[in-house]
């Protein structure tokens, strides 16, 4: 495992002579890691009181915490120490967000709008240290069956869609090229997909394995901690015994969407546990009952919680805690459109997870 940055809990004795404390889980305590450097003035962090700090030493080494995208100034003073533009932080923000306690991944939500270049894939990796792991979104190009007009509307068939030789080109190769080691989940988000292969269910398992199969093999390296392909659906007919069999075959996980257009969570975990033992995945996108912009507007500028989803919470803690157990790496992405702001609905689930995590009394 890799270890969080450790640091003594208010509660507890520390376990060494420099105050590290062992985790909840019983991970030993690291040094932390080297700050990255950034080549233009840096963004300072936010200042994070000790509390934080011991809760974010608390949480399993394998948990990788997130959010979609890190360029938000309503951050400032959650995780950033200064007002920046939006632009500043998307090219230069990650220095300070990879210093919160708990953000230990990030959601590369760029990459489904464009494709990237491997030397844009490293300038982000440059910025972070060594345990920190990118989840990262494959380009619209592929996922979506459809072509969309400026409104989203859907325009006609994509000739693109589910093309294995554009997905590599365009992701897998310059994905892992400019990530190397810090790549993790390389996500395939599929949009709403039209009625004719939502209504020919065995044909669209069928086709989506054909993707996957043609996909290369991805490096492997120590431990569980090597980049692998996940699946997101936005249609709930999509999830389905057989795919789920299907994504088993292809070693591809399932994505667990906490999306509008979904299951509840616990319901999905039902399908996490058909594709058998393996790493989780996890998005928590947009509160249920909402519209992405209707959301958008509510929420912005992200600074406060705004609506909690305590049993949301109580799930994803639950399987983070049972992927701790089983010897498994989880990432749980959260957006800003979930609760109101994605750096403190991860607090949340984090004290959530270490309160679970406590021995009793």
């Amino acid at each position: 495992m890799i270890p969080r940055d450790p640091s003594p809990h208010p509660d507890e004795p520390a376990d060494d002579e420099n105050g590290a404390q062992r985790s909840f889980f019983g991970d030993a305590p690291a040094p932390p890691p080297a700050k990255a450097r950034s080549r233009t003035k840096a963004i300072p962090a936010a200042e994070h009181p000790d509390a934080l700090r011991q809760l974010g030493a608390a949480m399993p080494g394998q948990l990788h915490l997130g959010t979609s995208s890190w360029a938000f100034a309503g951050w400032n003073g959650i995780v950033y120490g200064a007002k920046a533009s939006e632009s500043l932080l998307s090219r230069e923000g990650l220095p300070a967000y990879s210093s919160h306690p708990l953000l230990n991944s990030v959601s590369l939500d760029r990459t489904f709008y464009a494709p990237l270049s491997a030397e844009q894939y490293a300038h982000y990796a440059n910025q972070v240290p060594v345990g920190f792991r990118f989840v990262v979104k494959a380009p619209n190009l592929v996922t979506d069956a459809v072509l969309r007009d400026d409104r989203g509307a859907p325009a006609g068939p994509n000739p693109s869609f589910l093309d294995p030789v554009l997905a590599t080109d365009h992701f897998v190769v310059p994905c892992l090229e400019g990530l190397g080691t810090k790549a993790g989940p390389l996500v395939f988000q599929f949009s709403p997909l039209p009625p004719e292969i939502l209504g020919d269910p065995a044909g669209w398992v069928a086709r989506l394995s054909a993707f996957l199969a043609a996909l290369p093999a991805l490096p492997a390296s120590q431990g569980h901690e090597h980049p692998f392909y996940a699946v997101e659906f936005r249609d709930a007919q999509a999830v389905t015994p057989r795919m789920m069999k299907m994504l088993a075959e292809r070693g591809v996980r399932y994505c667990v969407a906490i999306h509008a257009r979904m299951p509840s969570a616990a319901r999905q975990m039902q399908a996490v546990a058909a594709t058998g033992p393996g790493p989780l995945v996890v998005r928590w996108s947009l509160l249920a009952g909402q519209r992405y912009e209707a959301a958008k507007a509510r929420f912005s500028p992200f600074d406060k919680i705004q609506v909690e989803d305590p049993e949301t919470r109580r799930v994803l803690a639950e399987a983070a805690l049972a992927a701790h157990a089983s010897g498994q790496p989880a990432w749980i992405v959260a957006n800003n459109k979930a609760e109101g702001s994605a750096p403190l609905t991860l607090e949340l689930l984090a004290r959530e997870i270490a309160t679970r995590a406590a021995p009793p009394g």
